[in-house]
C-alpha cells in the first residue's frame, strides 16, 4: 500500500507541473461539448458554474463467471479440491445510480449520489462427490453519498480540481437468502452479496483536465478509505483508482472515448463471526482484494441547442485487460455503463 501511496504522490506532482507550466492560451475548458464530461463511468469528473444544476442517471451491468487463483484460471473442482465445499459459478452485479449536483459558487459544487443494486449469484456445492448447483440474490439500496468539488484552477484550456466524498453507511450488511444447507431458514450471504460496507468511508480524488478545438483529456486519482470497522467486525479493503482518459469530438453533438483504468483494493480487514470461512470462497476474507487494469471505450452524445439542450447521454463498454485477485476469486468479465446527464 506504501508503493500505491507513492505512485500516488507522484503522479499528483507531475499533474500539477502540467498545469502550472502551460501558460500559452487566455481561454478556459468547457464542459459545454460532448467531450466536455469523462467517459460515463468517471464521477467527479467535472463541476459547474455558479447556481448551475445537474441531475444524472447512470445504469451499470457487471459481469464475473468463472475463477481465478491469482491471475490464473482453475476449475471450481480444483477450488473444492482446497477445502470450501461450496464455489461461485458466476455473478452478474446492477445498479442503478441517481445523482446531483448544485454550485454555490464558481469554486464549490456539491454533490450526492444514491444507489440502488442487485447482486444474483450461481454456486456450486460439491456433496457426496456430486457438483449440485443453486443460486442465492440480495437487492436494496445503497450507501448514500455526499461530497463537494472544489476548482483549483481552469486556465489555457486546462483545468484541475479535487474532490471529497463521504460514503454514509445507509446499505445492507445483513442480506440472507436460503441455500440447499439452510432450506427451509435463510441464512447470512458472504462479503460480495452485501450491499453496503457498514463503515464511514471517505473518497478523496483530483482531477485535471485538457482540451484543445476537437480533442481532450483527462487523468483522475481517487483513494477510498474506510475508517473502523462495522457492527459485523469488518471492513472492506482501502483502494486507489487511477483513470486516464482521451475522446475525440467528432461534431458538435457526439464524441467518442478511450479510458484505461488502474485499480488496487486492499483484503477485508477483519471478519465476520457470522460466517464460515472455510464453508464457501467468498466468505473467506483472504480471497478479497486485488490488482485490475480495466480499458473502456464509449461515446457522449450532447444535445447543444433546441429544447433538449444540456441533456447528454453516455455509454462506455469496458474489459478487464488483467486482473490478478487476491486468493480465488471470480474473474471480471465485461461491464456495461449507460447514462443520462441534465444541466440547468
Amino acid at each position: 500500500m506504501k508503493s500505491i501511496k507513492t505512485i500516488g504522490l507522484g503522479i499528483f506532482i507531475f499533474l500539477t507541473q502540467q498545469i502550472v507550466a502551460q501558460q500559452t492560451e487566455n481561454n478556459n475548458w468547457s464542459s459545454s461539448r460532448p467531450d466536455g464530461h469523462a467517459p460515463i463511468t468517471v464521477m467527479a469528473d467535472h463541476y459547474h458554474s455558479k447556481g448551475g444544476w445537474m441531475f444524472s442517471y447512470r445504469f451499470m451491468n457487471m459481469n464475473m463467471e468463472g475463477l481465478l487463483l491469482g491471475s490464473e484460471k482453475i476449475t471450481n473442482n480444483e477450488a473444492h479440491d482446497v477445502g470450501y465445499m461450496v464455489t461461485p459459478l458466476k455473478m452478474p452485479m446492477q445498479m442503478h445510480m441517481l445523482g446531483t449536483m448544485f454550485a454555490p459558487s464558481n469554486k464549490i459544487t456539491l454533490l450526492t449520489m444514491a444507489s440502488f443494486i442487485s447482486n444474483d449469484m450461481d454456486l456450486q456445492m460439491r456433496m457426496m462427490g456430486m457438483n449440485s448447483p443453486f443460486s442465492t440474490s440480495s437487492s436494496g439500496f445503497g450507501d448514500i453519498k455526499l461530497g463537494m468539488i472544489y476548482k483549483f484552477i481552469n486556465k489555457n484550456q486546462q483545468s484541475f480540481h479535487g474532490n471529497l466524498t463521504i460514503s454514509l453507511p445507509t446499505g445492507s450488511i445483513g442480506e440472507m437468502d436460503e441455500t440447499p444447507m439452510s432450506a427451509p431458514n435463510k441464512i447470512l450471504l458472504p462479503y460480495p452479496m452485501q450491499i453496503g460496507s457498514g463503515t464511514l468511508d471517505t473518497n478523496l480524488g483530483i482531477t485535471y483536465l485538457g482540451q484543445t478545438e476537437s480533442i481532450s483529456w483527462g487523468s483522475q486519482l481517487n483513494t477510498t478509505l474506510r475508517f473502523g470497522t462495522n457492527s459485523d467486525e469488518y471492513a472492506f479493503g482501502n483502494q486507489i483508482s487511477f483513470n486516464n482518459w482521451f475522446a475525440l469530438k467528432a461534431t458538435n453533438w457526439i464524441s467518442f472515448s478511450a479510458r484505461l483504468q488502474s485499480l488496487f483494493i486492499d483484503k477485508i480487514r477483519g471478519e465476520n463471526p457470522n460466517l464460515n470461512s472455510t464453508m464457501v470462497t467468498t466468505a473467506d476474507t483472504k480471497n478479497s482484494g486485488g490488482t485490475n487494469i480495466n480499458a473502456g471505450l464509449g461515446f457522449n452524445l450532447y444535445a447543444n441547442k433546441g429544447t433538449l439542450k444540456d441533456l447528454r447521454l453516455g455509454f462506455e463498454f469496458a474489459i478487464p485487460l488483467y486482473q490478478k485477485p487476491n486468493g480465488i476469486q471470480l474473474e471480471r468479465k465485461e461491464t456495461i455503463t449507460i447514462g443520462l446527464q441534465y444541466a440547468l
